[in-house]
């Protein structure tokens, strides 16, 4: 550029070693310019300190400094070339990468690209050079990165160029050669080729995922309309049973429709709740999948390397798939009601409760017993619905899972939402117990079987003694000995309703119960009782 006004030619300003105008220029003793960066940087690499423009030796390192006066001109010129040479497009807009030669003079003019070796990025007016001068011609550009530095080896100081397949990590040459001689080292670009493969299918599985969970919402809405179907038909049944009634029942009309609204509501609040979660899954997906786009379109390696792994590492998500919204909510809220009617209601009662278990049947569930969890003594039949008590021990292993000393089982499949029904035969047995319980509960030892402990059960003891197992116990009087047992529960609304399955009638409810973990179908065989209790607990199919 010639120089305007009195102002010297800019060569005269240019440092011979890098080509650009001086940055904190320094004077050699044979009175030479150069940036003190760039003769520092020569004078380390050799062995012997001399001018690289007259070529004269020193026979120690000269001590230089700041030339204060040469590097005001120097900067002034400096801002006079960029203002002349930049567009206003070239100004650097916020988050973009900055030319660092500019920096230096408080300028922010957007990068065009980074040099890998010289570890500076550069705008268009500074990488000139690079396409001038053949010794900078070789050097390696990619698109304006930040953080260069973080691209060197701490240890060595040289460029990260390999990466190390068996500690998996980035390493510069002479690693390969030292501390990881004999690993599997290949270059960033080979192995982020081979990542950007792997990002192609993670964005497909990622793809997919995103499919299920808006194919879950349209089912959580459609589930939602369904309810508000049931609720509204369940609301109509109330109104033709509960007007049957003598006064008393009709006051409770009111209480029934509320506490059916109460449940529609929770059951909207908690669908609303699903999808939420399920658009904010959607959301980080589609954030996933746009960054790998961009990442298997960069050419930069290195930071493929760094950022693949969290972006394709799938995230963490919630078991909803086990999620659903029930249609039929409101079963159990007649009961609830009327459970609280005098006695002289009972004949209406019981005809409104053997309705009532007729719905929840509609729950019902294929319950296998799982021999990893069976007490030694233990008999289970090889298709896992029948458990009796065997006189001799059997050989099993001693795993967590399994109850001992207490003669118990559990089912396979555990509950961690919604509604679910069986029923058991429990026969002429005289000990017995059977309801649900945590997954957690405590297997070993003696176990104490209350709700606070993860039990809601009922048992049989001494042929004659049936009692909830609730806090306190309840000493249950039945008219008749149950030969079925039928056991529903309900997750959401926190209740484990019992039945005698053959008289249609209702033996006892734990309400207010705290489900947070899945919880499973529970039985107990009981005591031989003097050979009076051999008879195994079998597990019915329900007949509709």
């Amino acid at each position: 550029m010639a120089s305007s006004g009195n102002m010297l030619p800019e060569k005269q300003f240019q440092c011979t070693i890098c080509q650009q105008v001086f940055t904190d220029p320094v004077t050699t003793p044979c009175g030479h310019n150069f940036c003190q960066t760039c003769i520092q940087d020569v004078w380390d690499r050799s062995e012997v300190c001399q001018c690289p423009t007259c070529d004269k030796s020193f026979t120690t390192r000269p001590e230089i400094s700041i030339n204060t006066a040469f590097k005001e001109l120097a900067d002034t010129l400096r801002k006079m070339v960029v203002s002349s040479s930049a567009s206003p497009l070239c100004a650097a807009k916020p988050g973009e990468i900055t030319c660092d030669v500019c920096a230096a003079t408080s300028l922010q003019v957007k990068a065009l690209k980074s040099c890998l070796v010289c570890l500076t990025s550069y705008c268009e007016a500074h990488l000139e050079p690079h396409r001038r001068v053949a010794t900078l011609k070789i050097h390696k550009l990619i698109e304006p990165v930040k953080n260069l530095q973080e691209r060197m080896c701490k240890k060595h100081e040289r460029l990260l160029e390999m990466f190390c397949r068996d500690e998996q990590k980035c390493v510069c040459q002479f690693c390969t050669e030292t501390v990881h001689k004999g690993h599997q080292a290949v270059t960033i670009e080979d192995e982020s080729g081979e990542r950007k493969v792997q990002m192609k299918k993670t964005e497909a599985d990622f793809q997919e995922m995103i499919q299920e969970r808006m194919k879950k919402v349209e089912e959580i809405k459609n589930c939602l309309k369904l309810s508000n179907t049931s609720a509204e038909k369940e609301m109509k049944e109330s109104d033709r049973l509960l007007t049957s009634l003598i006064r008393s029942i009709e006051e409770r009309q009111t209480e029934v429709h509320t506490e059916i609204k109460e449940k529609q509501k929770a059951a909207e609040r908690r669908a609303e709740e699903f999808v939420d979660e399920l658009r904010q899954e959607i959301t980080e997906l589609q954030r996933r999948n746009i960054e790998l786009e961009k990442l298997r379109d960069t050419e930069d390696h290195l930071h493929v390397l760094q950022r693949s792994p969290s972006l394709m590492s799938t995230p963490p998500t919630k078991e909803w798939m086990e999620i659903g919204v029930h249609p039929e909510l409101c079963v159990g809220t007649v009961r609830g009601a009327l459970s609280k009617l005098d006695n002289t209601l009972k004949y209406e009662l019981d005809g409104l409760k053997k309705e009532e278990m007729k719905k929840m049947q509609k729950y019902a569930v294929d319950v296998v017993l799982d021999p990893y969890t069976a007490h030694p003594n233990i008999v289970l039949s090889a298709d896992g619905k029948q458990a009796g008590r065997g006189e001799l021990l059997h050989i099993v292993p001693d795993n967590p899972q399994r109850f001992d000393p207490v003669i118990c089982v559990v089912g396979k499949s555990g509950f961690l939402s919604g509604r679910f029904y069986f029923q058991v035969a429990v026969g002429t047995k005289t000990f017995w117990d059977l309801g649900v319980v945590k997954e957690s509960i405590n297997r070993k030892g003696m176990i104490t079987s209350k709700p606070e402990n993860g039990y809601w059960t009922v048992r049989m003891r001494s042929g004659e003694e049936y009692r909830a197992l609730d806090s306190p116990s309840v000493l249950l009087s039945l008219k008749e000995k149950p030969q079925i047992v039928g056991v529903f529960t309900d997750y959401e609304e926190g209740s484990v309703s019992f039945f005698d399955v053959e008289a249609r009638s209702h033996i006892y409810t734990f309400t207010g119960c705290l489900f947070s973990e899945r919880i499973f179908p529970f039985f107990s065989p009981g005591v031989s009782d003097e050979g009076k209790n051999t008879t195994p607990l079998v597990i019915q199919a329900v007949n509709h």
